[in-house]
């Protein structure tokens, strides 16, 4: 009985993800064949077969088409992806884990053009900027509703941020050596390194000193 009554729910999310999937594909196409300055919605809307109300209903401007390409799912998939996680393992195992896993929706072809021209263009830095804070908010609640104490809530924030900045650096290094090698291999070196770093603190002694 329930799941017939949430068949209509599932193929109306089915179709939306469809014709957004189509829009995003689509509007990245004409960027990069005619530039994101002199692409317009109209002529997004116009090549994806659909009005620019309905444009409108699924996207609220030309970044978002940018947006959708470069996290793709991720903020969608992030929290439900981060639950599956044991809470026996510390936060930031448990991030990294959860890195590992949506890893290849940062790799695809669609990904990389949409984020070099995000990083082109000072305005859309910005909002991609801000889409990493979204980011670090959803990490952040997943880990608290994962780890409940009221108590530990700060911590889990600090933990978010830090999770999120590791795999800003493992993505810039996976960039700047233009995918020589898989995403998770940069997300493993990135949170060994601040794994290490960590106990350096801890320890009084910052990696690169000779503990002096």
């Amino acid at each position: 009985m329930t799941n017939i009554e949430n068949a209509p729910n599932n193929l109306r999310e089915r179709k939306r993800q469809l014709t957004l999937d189509l829009i995003a594909k689509t509007g990245l196409k004409l960027f990069v064949e005619n530039g994101y300055e002199a692409t317009t919605l109209d002529a997004i809307a116009a090549a994806s077969g659909i009005s620019r109300r309905t444009f409108f209903y699924y996207l609220k401007s030309k970044e978002d088409v940018l947006l959708a390409h470069e996290s793709g799912n991720i903020p969608r998939l992030l929290r439900p992806t981060f639950l599956k996680q044991s809470p026996t393992q510390s936060p930031i195992e448990a991030a990294r884990s959860t890195f590992l896993t949506l890893a290849s929706m940062y790799e695809t072809e669609e990904s990389v053009m949409a984020d070099r021209i995000l990083r082109s263009i000072e305005t859309l830095r910005l909002r991609k900027e801000a889409l990493h804070v979204q980011l670090e908010e959803v990490l952040a609640d997943a880990m608290c509703e994962l780890w409940p104490d009221p108590a530990r809530r700060p911590a889990l924030r600090l933990a978010a941020i830090m999770a999120m900045g590791t795999l800003r650096f493992a993505k810039d290094n996976w960039r700047r050596e233009e995918a020589a090698r898989p995403l998770g291999d940069y997300i493993d070196e990135a949170f060994e390194l601040l794994g290490r770093s960590m106990e350096a603190v801890g320890s009084g002694r910052i990696e690169g000193t000779g503990g002096r």
